[in-house]
């Protein structure tokens, strides 16, 4: 295992920018997989990805017989496939992405060196009334390259990916704006996590996932949580953030620390753990009802194999599934706090819970 003074951790806003400035759509997050695993492997014993693509690290605490520990973040993101082009302008169909966000666009085109696109818009002056009433529809729009029909088809394959084009911002001093923060700022906290243990003595054996394929069902938790065969695990995804129009149920304040979700989906004495945790650190924490499906890799993870304990864990956000995804950093690091405090002593303190 690496000592502490071997790793260097970067600061969490040089993390989210580094995580959040590759492409990464479901079934195509090579890059943001290779980008995660820089980071994660000082921090691990050992670091690969399984025959999905799924990053996975393991910290072992070297006591015979120990329980496994899986932490999930998704590494995939909302995002455009090429469908087919015309003059070349290109079709596409969308994974997650809200259509209502796409006009006037700009995106990046995931061939290699990617390419700049900007989805096409009609302006105002040439619509009807009726047509400015009403958001278009995805069969209504194109991206456009700007090459002829001729480049385009050698350059652009049907099947490229393309993910939004966006610079990572601050607002304000402590939220940070960017795209794929779902789920990537869930991963940099799985990153300060194993960071803030790596001093501390586990009896768990510890396992860092980043997976893949979240965004159109869970499959790579899935198979994850199938070949690992994890004791218990805790799912960290994003909730809602409050904004001013945002309904008073089922959101969140920004900043206002880690969301322990409760429900079916979870496993009572995990949900018991986590509270106690927050309690005893003198953490502020919000709680959010799941009636039933968590929409978290929690779902899948939760009956792999005989069934495994699960736990979910949510970190705010405001404008999901937009180009725009915004985090208060605070939050990041109060779950990792929260998550690192529930790791120690897990497997000692589990049996009397």
């Amino acid at each position: 295992m690496p000592l502490p003074s071997e790793v260097v951790l970067l600061e969490m806003e040089q993390i989210l920018r580094t995580l959040c400035g590759v492409g990464g759509p479901s079934g195509f997050e090579s890059q943001a997989v290779q980008a995660a695993k820089e980071l994660l492997g000082p921090l691990m014993d050992e670091v690969w990805t399984d025959r999905l693509g799924s990053l996975v690290g393991v910290r072992r605490c070297g006591k015979p017989g120990a329980k496994k520990l899986l932490l999930d973040a998704h590494l995939d993101e909302v995002g455009l496939v090429v469908t087919g082009m015309k003059d070349g302008f290109l079709r596409f169909k969308a994974n997650g992405v809200d259509v209502r966000m796409l006009p006037d666009r700009e995106v990046a085109i995931l061939t290699d060196p990617p390419m700049l696109g900007v989805v096409a818009c009609l302006p105002p002056h040439v619509l009807s009334a009726e047509e400015r009433e009403k958001a278009p529809g995805i069969k209504d729009l194109f991206v456009d390259t700007g090459l002829s029909q001729e480049k385009a088809g050698r350059r652009i394959p049907i099947g490229t990916p393309m993910v939004y084009r966006t610079d990572f911002t601050a607002l304000g001093e402590r939220q940070r704006c960017a795209k794929a923060m779902d789920d990537r700022a869930c991963f940099a906290a799985l990153l300060r996590t194993a960071e803030l243990l790596l001093d501390r003595e586990l009896d768990v054996d510890l396992y860092i996932v980043g997976s893949v394929c979240e965004e159109t069902g869970g499959r790579g938790a899935q198979v994850m949580a199938q070949g690992l065969g994890p004791d218990f695990c805790i799912a960290v995804d994003v909730t809602h953030g409050k904004t001013p129009d945002s309904p008073k149920d089922g959101t969140f304040v920004m900043g206002g620390g880690p969301v322990v979700g409760i429900g079916p989906n979870m496993a009572r004495w995990m949900v018991r753990r986590l509270l106690a945790k927050a309690e005893k650190l003198g953490m502020p924490i919000q709680k959010e009802v799941m009636e039933g499906s968590s929409g978290t890799n929690g779902w899948e993870m939760q009956i792999a194999n005989e069934g495994i304990a699960t736990a979910i864990l949510s970190v705010p956000l405001k404008y999901m599934h937009t180009s725009v995804e915004v985090v208060e950093t605070g939050d990041i690091e109060e779950t990792a706090r929260l998550l690192a405090a529930f790791v120690e002593d897990l497997g000692r303190e589990e049996a009397t819970l």
